[in-house]
């Protein structure tokens, strides 16, 4: 197999477009392979898809089920999915300021209708990680690399590198990156012809629809794409101004036409109702990447191990890649700089992008030491980085391992070596590659039951209890800690059914961001009833405060289905509210009438 002539020094700045290929066999095999791997990773989600969600985050998981029945409900409806009552009620929730994948959700809202957000999720989440792989495996194969075998292990890493599929734990926006491979080629190829024009409009509606996925993964990929034009123009200076003219130009087109179809949108999410500012004073941004995590094999990998989550970390894990990769890695970077641009630019990439996930104090083996990261420079409130994790600037660095895997791959087959490399180095290398990248294969996603709505909700006893303009409560109201199962109730009937609290990030008294609504008294007397197991002293102001809230939610009934407390949160809500009714299988108290009826209602 050729080379491809921009894996090597002396071709790259004039390189012929190369013609357009027909999907050859090899290419559909390679997609095929994705496709089942994307099945083998959400295999047990399938098992039981009605009736399991992520265990490793299960709130996440829920979430993005409610934001598929989100799209769908507003295709159905003709409702601004920018916003919505169907959580939060009466305040609402501000979708464009939290991951609402709505370029997923609405044109997927058919499939919704149709089979429900459980189906729609999985089916989601696979597709979207062998998507990733199969637009990388283009992008290489276009435009780097001549061996197929080559761009087939680049793209199968970038797809389904441990971070990522740690990711799609609860997560798939994170998943979601078949976008990016396209927006990346775009942006390099800018200046290399007389088509500025048109390129710059395909960049820009890429660029606009990436909005609607993932607003973190584009802007690591602008960071991204920016070091790389830098890289190269220090090393191509005579190119780089033969085609900055045409570069700026395009870009302006671009970004004119990207602002122009979500100015909308991105007004909305920053100054729209319910918007918020930063995240709980900048919390995120203590979450640096640890240095053992480089050389660390994550959970989710055929050599992973849950134990190492208690030592290094539990929620994120975006480099992982073991320490066979980073040596295989680190050998291959060396053999490749001095003939190889693209290898150069992966090493700065590296570099840059794993210094600033450092965070603001080194951490090593899960302790954090005394020694300032880049982070602490950085201000909490410091405008489009506020809400990020200095530990997601990896995954520009997952990116760049993926590439170089490639770039390896292709050399052994090519003569991007000096000279044409051996028989028994190209042996040697192969097996190094496979034997570093073998004990990265993805497992099967963990997954954990979750109990189903109660009868009464999924087949409609609610309807006569729930007039327009009203709210159902379920106890316990959700959040991002406690009410699992009670969000589910509105995500599996289609959001018909408007509910206080939820799982997303709003704004509180001061308009900073937080996790949820505001706590009201009687949702912190029921998640402290929950966690303590027992009902406390109730008073007359207990009942006084229950009521106001009630009034505040609009509520017309307060619903209590099967639970691990149930016994406790029916007496603390009897003590409240008085004796409940038995209706089909739960409990419930009807608030439309008596002392709740009134004009604040």
């Amino acid at each position: 197999m050729k080379s491809s002539s921009v894996a090597t020094e002396p071709a790259e700045a004039d390189a012929p477009r190369r013609p357009r290929r027909r999907p050859a066999r090899a290419d559909v095999l390679a997609i095929g392979a994705y496709a089942l791997i994307g099945v083998l990773v959400c295999l047990n989600y399938w098992g039981d898809v009605q009736h399991r969600v992520s265990a490793h985050l299960p709130t996440d998981h829920s979430w993005f089920e409610w934001l598929f029945a989100h799209g769908a409900h507003s295709v159905r409806h003709l409702e601004n999915p920018l916003f919505t009552v169907r959580q939060n009620a009466p305040d609402g929730v501000n979708m464009m300021a939290n991951t609402a994948l709505l370029g997923v959700t609405l044109p997927l809202a058919p499939l919704t209708l149709l089979f429900g957000p459980q189906v729609v999720y999985t089916l989601y989440l696979g597709a979207a990680l062998s998507a990733t792989t199969a637009t990388s495996y283009w992008a290489l194969s276009r435009h780097l690399v001549g061996s197929r075998a080559a761009a087939f292990l680049g793209g199968a890493f970038l797809g389904f590198a441990p971070g990522v599929v740690h990711h799609a734990n609860g997560q798939p926006n994170f998943a979601s990156n078949f976008l990016l491979p396209l927006i990346v080629v775009r942006v390099l190829r800018l200046g290399d012809s007389g088509r500025w024009r048109r390129d710059g409009i395909v960049l820009g509606l890429l660029v606009a629809y990436q909005i609607f996925i993932n607003e973190e993964m584009l802007l690591l990929t602008a960071l991204a794409c920016l070091v790389v034009v830098v890289a190269y123009a220090v090393q191509r200076p005579r190119v780089a101004r033969e085609r900055a003219g045409r570069f700026l130009a395009a870009i302006g087109v671009g970004g004119g036409l990207a602002l122009l179809v979500t100015a909308y949108p991105i007004w909305f999410q920053f100054n729209g109702p319910q918007a918020s500012r930063g995240l709980q004073g900048g919390v995120f941004h203590s979450w640096g990447e640890d240095l053992m995590a480089f050389v660390t094999f994550a959970r989710d990998t055929v050599a992973g191990d849950e134990a190492v989550e208690r030592t290094i970390g539990l929620t994120e894990q975006n480099t992982w890649f073991g320490w066979p990769l980073v040596l295989v890695a680190l050998v291959a970077l060396v053999l490749l700089w001095r003939r190889s641009l693209p290898a150069r630019i992966v090493a700065v990439l590296v570099v840059v992008f794993t210094i600033g996930a450092i965070g603001p104090k080194v951490r090593f083996g899960g302790v954090q030491t005394g020694v300032d990261g880049p982070w602490a420079y950085v201000p909490d409130d410091l405008p489009l980085v506020e809400m990020m994790m200095p530990t997601r600037l990896t995954l520009v660095v997952v990116g760049a391992v993926g590439v170089l895997i490639a770039l390896a791959w292709d050399a052994l087959a090519g003569d991007a070596l000096a000279g044409a490399p051996p028989r028994w180095l190209r042996g040697l290398g192969y097996a190094a590659l496979l034997a570093a990248l073998l004990p990265l294969f993805p497992r099967p996603l963990p997954a954990q039951r979750v109990d189903p709505p109660p009868h009464f909700i999924t087949a409609g006893g609610w309807r006569p209890y729930v007039p327009a303009g009203r709210t159902l409560v379920p106890v316990p109201i959700p959040s991002n800690v406690h009410g699992l199962t009670t969000l589910r109730w509105s995500a599996l009937t289609g959001q018909e059914f408007p509910i206080p609290g939820g799982y997303f990030i709003g704004p509180n008294e001061k308009g900073e961001g937080i996790f949820g609504a505001p706590l009201r008294p009687t949702s912190r007397l029921v998640y402290a009833t929950m966690d303590a197991n027992q009902v406390p002293a109730i008073t007359d102001e207990h009942r006084r405060q229950a009521v106001e809230d009630l009034r505040f939610w609009r509520a017309s009934v307060v619903v209590l289905g099967a639970n691990p407390r149930e016994a406790v949160l029916r007496d603390l809500m009897t003590a409240l509210l008085g004796p409940p009714q038995r209706v089909d299988d739960v409990w419930l108290w009807d608030v439309r009438r008596g002392p709740l009826l009134t004009p604040a209602v």
